[in-house]
Order: structure tokens, then C-alpha cells, then sequence
């Protein structure tokens, strides 16, 4: 079975958004543990988390993952930038232990201009302070498109980050298609020499989530733009290989397309759950 979702809202309540995500026909789904762009976050309703816990195992979900705000850059140059990404990243993990939610993902950082060593040394010393046992929650690693001084554009690059965490049973990877697709990975043409090389060199156990996007530019274009499914240069019949790869299909897979409506977002989860073998 496909477990498939997307990027849903928690603006009207845990419950609710879970609830959201069963009329799209999803059986998992991701949201921003606080504003996106900023660094507030609305007060937890733990009766609410609770619900929403309790709702997803009746209705025998998949795991969902908690995504971190996009504002966050935890390899910074200016130390209070840094301090602010760990203390938003800390509180995130308690709120997760709360909701009981078992990941949450971050984008590694820009490294703005120190260097990708200085980055990836950065990252990892953080995560080495913020991670510890109180929580059984993981921590992706998103995979990026390499754009700028974004570190982690690199199968490499991201196994540099976990080799230097010392909790390793709380460090993971979450796959994005556009990001590497954009990076220079050919999931076109040769999915399973992408997955050998991934295989390779951070370990399919590892990975635990999968984010569906399509890309507007070409193959090691090194840009961040996400596109619907089928109307970008990854391509339907690629999807169709991926939803379907032994190594895959049984992984949670989440879609950050660029729609506004919900239903564009059902219609899309309907397509995926069709070319389902």
C-alpha cells in the first residue's frame, strides 16, 4: 500500500488537520512545527496532541513528520543566528515528544561562505547538543539541491553530518526529488544507481521519509523550485518507479507541490495511489 500525503496546516488543530488528511485520501502528511517564515509557535494543546495521536492509530496512519521552519540556518557565520536555530530546534523536539510525533525534519544550513567543512562541522555540533534520549522522535536530514552555500547537496555531504553525531539511533534522512534531482542525481534515467550510490554512502536504513516533488529545471540545475506532479522535468514515469522501487514503497511519501487548494492536492495523491502496482 502507497503511504502518501502532503504538507498540511495545523491552524485549525491537530485533530482537525489529521482528520484534514483522511478526506485528501492521505495516510500520512507533514507540518511546520511553528511559522514557516518566523519563529513563533501557537501554545500546544496537549488534549489536542493526544487526539490527534489517537486518531492516527485508529485509522492505522503511517508515520508523519514534523518539518522545521524554513528561517532556521544552523551552520550560520553570526553566533546568535546559530543560537536561535538551536533554540527553535530544542523547543521543536520537546513539542514533538509531546505530540508524539516520530520525526522531524530540518534543512542543514548554509554554510554562507565559511566553507561546506565549516558548515557540516557547525550542523553537527548542534544536533549534538540538542539531541538526547528524553525524546523518541528521529531527526531527518533533508537532502538539498546544493543552491548557493546550502551544504548537504551531496550524498556525502549529509553522511558528513551523521558521522558526527554522536546519538546515531536518533539521526536520519529524508529525500527530496526535486532537491536531488536539482543536485545532479538522475532518478530519471538511473533510479537504482541513485539509490546504490545513496546506499552507499549513508545506508537505505537511513532513510525513513520521502518528500514528492516535481522540478522546474533540468537535471544539476542547483535550484530550489518545486513543481506539480507530472508538469516538470522529473516527470510522471518517474514517479510511477519510485512510488513503485522495492527500496521505497513502503516508506511515507509527502508532497510540498505548489498548489493553494487542497483538492489540487487530493487529485494528486488520487494519481500517485493509481500508478500503484
Amino acid at each position: 500500500m502507497l503511504h502518501i500525503g502532503c504538507h498540511l496546516s495545523p491552524s485549525n488543530g491537530l485533530l482537525s488537520m489529521a482528520q484534514t488528511a483522511t478526506s485528501l485520501g492521505a495516510d500520512t502528511f507533514q507540518f511546520f512545527s511553528r511559522n514557516p517564515r518566523g519563529s513563533k509557535a501557537k501554545s500546544l494543546d496537549e488534549t489536542d496532541a493526544a487526539a490527534m495521536d489517537a486518531y492516527l492509530r485508529e485509522q492505522c496512519f503511517a508515520p508523519i513528520l514534523v518539518h522545521a521552519p524554513y528561517t532556521l540556518n544552523p551552520c550560520a557565520e553570526k553566533p546568535e543566528t546559530m543560537q536561535f536555530a538551536e533554540l527553535v530546534m530544542a523547543d521543536d523536539l520537546r513539542r514533538c515528544t509531546a505530540m508524539r510525533t516520530p520525526f522531524y525534519n530540518f534543512h542543514p544550513g548554509s554554510h554562507v561562505g565559511q566553507g561546506e567543512a565549516v558548515g557540516i562541522e557547525k550542523t553537527a555540533a548542534l544536533l549534538n547538543r540538542i539531541l538526547s534520549d528524553e525524546t523518541d522522535t528521529i531527526v531527518l536530514i533533508e537532502t538539498m539541491s546544493g543552491q548557493g552555500s546550502e551544504i548537504g547537496g551531496s550524498f556525502e555531504g549529509v553522511r558528513a553530518i551523521i558521522d558526527r553525531v554522536g546519538m546515531q539511533h536518533r539521526i536520519g534522512v529524508c529525500l527530496d526529488t526535486c532537491h536531488v534531482f536539482q543536485a545532479g542525481y538522475d532518478i530519471v534515467n538511473d533510479l537504482d544507481g541513485v539509490l546504490t550510490a545513496f546506499d552507499r554512502v549513508i545506508g537505505l536504513d537511513r532513510l525513513h521519509f520521502l518528500h514528492l516533488n516535481d522540478a522546474k529545471f533540468e537535471l544539476g540545475a542547483h535550484k530550489d523550485r518545486h513543481a506539480a506532479i507530472g508538469e516538470g522535468t522529473i516527470g510522471l514515469d518517474a514517479f510511477r518507479r519510485i512510488v513503485n522501487h522495492p527500496a521505497l514503497r513502503e516508506l511515507p511519501f509527502c508532497l510540498e507541490t505548489p498548489h493553494e487548494a487542497l483538492d489540487e492536492y487530493a487529485a494528486e495523491i488520487a494519481l500517485l495511489r493509481e500508478m500503484t502496482e
